[in-house]
C-alpha cells in the first residue's frame, strides 16, 4: 500500500529525515513512535502528500501503485482527497460549519453530489454514535465528539490509507482509549490502512507494528 526508498528532508542545512525506506501492507495498522524532533511528524506529511521530500537519485514514494513523487500539484490534491484521510490532535474542524456540514466537505471537494453526500455522512456520524449531535457545531461538542466527527470526516471519501497525528494526544484516558479501539475496529469492517504518530504507548502498542524514530531514522 506504501512503499517508501530513501526519503530525505532538507530544512535549509538541517537535515530532518535522513533517508527512511518503509513498507506498509494494506489493511496494516502501523504505529510511529520516538521522542520529540524525531521527524515523526515530517515522516507523516511526506506520505500523506502534505510536504514532498527532499529528492536524491534513489527516492521513491509509491502509495496505493501511484508513484506520488510524478504527480503535479493538482494531481495530488486529487489523489489526497480521494485516496488519504487525515485525523489531527486538534481535530480542525471549522468553527462555522455543524458536525455533518464538516464531514461533507472533503466529499464536496471531490464533486459529489450534495445528497449523497449528505446521506454519506449520516450514516458515518450514526456508526461513530453522534447521530444526535449532527447539526451541532463543534463549540457544543466535547473534545471526543469533536475527534469522531474529524474520524468521520476522515472516512466520508472511502479513503484506501489513514494518517493520524497524535490523535488522542488531546482527550481524556476512556475517550482515549475508546478512539483506540474504534481504529481497529474501522480496520476490520473497512479495510483501511493506518499510520499513526503517537506518544501513546498503549496505542502504539495495540498496532501491527511499531516503528520508533530517532534523530531522522527508523531504528525498528
Amino acid at each position: 500500500m506504501i512503499k517508501a526508498v530513501d526519503l530525505r528532508k532538507f530544512y535549509d542545512k538541517l537535515e530532518v529525515l535522513k533517508g527512511v525506506d518503509l513498507h506498509i501492507q494494506k489493511g496494516e495498522v502501523v504505529s510511529i513512535v520516538g521522542a520529540s524532533g524525531a521527524g515523526k511528524t515530517t515522516l507523516l506529511q511526506i506520505l500523506g502528500t502534505l510536504d514532498k521530500p527532499t529528492i536524491g537519485p534513489q527516492t521513491k514514494l509509491i502509495i496505493n501503485n501511484t508513484d506520488v513523487l510524478k504527480l503535479k500539484d493538482k494531481e495530488i490534491s486529487d489523489f489526497r482527497n480521494r485516496n488519504l484521510g487525515f485525523i489531527f490532535q486538534f481535530h480542525q474542524l471549522l468553527p462555522e460549519f455543524t458536525a455533518i456540514e464538516n464531514v461533507c466537505i472533503p466529499a464536496f471537494i471531490a464533486g459529489q453530489d450534495k445528497k449523497e453526500s449528505e446521506t454519506e455522512a449520516k450514516k458515518l456520524l450514526e456508526y461513530l454514535g453522534l447521530s444526535h449531535r449532527m447539526t451541532h457545531y463543534p463549540a457544543e461538542l466535547s473534545g471526543g465528539e469533536q475527534q469522531r466527527v474529524a474520524v468521520a470526516r476522515a472516512l466520508i471519501n472511502n479513503p484506501k490509507i489513514i494518517f493520524a497525528d497524535e490523535p488522542s494526544g488531546n482527550l481524556d484516558t476512556n475517550t482515549a482509549e475508546s478512539l483506540h479501539n474504534l481504529f481497529f475496529k474501522l480496520r476490520d469492517e473497512f479495510g483501511q490502512t493506518f499510520v499513526i504518530v503517537t506518544h501513546n504507548e498503549e496505542l502504539a502498542n495495540m498496532a501491527d507494528r511499531k516503528l520508533t524514530m530517532v534523530d531522522g531514522s527508523i531504528t525498528k
